[in-house]
């Protein structure tokens, strides 16, 4: 509450002012800067560290087992090995949860067309654990890796790391687009 003797000397102390001419300039105030997620960037730069220069563990000396995995004839057995390790940076994703196989098998190539298109080299694929399926199968998990075995532009892929998705995601390896030519 405002006391009405501090009210009175605001008063008689403004009381010959007058507003300043308008000069006709907007007062703009600087856009803040955008968030910037540093906890990401902090576990991405511990991941990097720890792909380049950690310890090679027992699972990967065994380079997995049952993990599902597709290498084309003719690569290198480390294009597979690069890949499971991390090595290559995920640059987009799609999620395939809840459609159907004609829906997932139509946007799948879609997708891959497209990271094609844009010069992408490694995506995630989500198809699901399928723990929603009466079975609690996946459906896609098995039509996803045969899509993708099809595909020309599929180099290789393996089941994603747990925290990119495990064994519901695939990570991708598609070959380079071509450029265009010079005129």
């Amino acid at each position: 509450m405002i006391d009405p003797d501090d009210l009175a000397a605001f008063h008689a102390a403004v009381a010959g002012s007058r507003p300043l001419p308008d000069s006709g300039r907007i007062q703009r105030q600087p856009h803040p800067p955008p968030p910037r997620p540093l906890q990401h960037l902090a576990d991405e730069q511990a991941a990097l560290r720890e792909s380049l220069h950690g310890a090679i563990g027992l699972q990967d000396r065994l380079e997995g087992g049952d993990e599902p995995h597709y290498l084309r004839a003719g690569l290198a057995a480390s294009v597979l090995r690069d890949l499971r390790r991390g090595r290559w940076v995920v640059q987009d994703e799609i999620d395939l949860h809840g459609l159907n196989r004609d829906s997932a098998r139509q946007l799948l190539g879609s997708f891959l067309a497209e990271a094609l298109q844009h010069g992408l080299r490694c995506v995630r694929v989500v198809h699901g654990k399928g723990l929603r399926s009466p079975q609690k199968t996946s459906v896609l998990r098995q039509l996803v890796r045969g899509w993708l075995a099809q595909r020309d532009e599929v180099l290789a892929y393996c089941q994603a790391r747990p925290h990119d998705g495990g064994e519901g995601a695939l990570i991708v390896l598609l070959r380079a687009g071509k450029k265009p030519r010079a005129a």
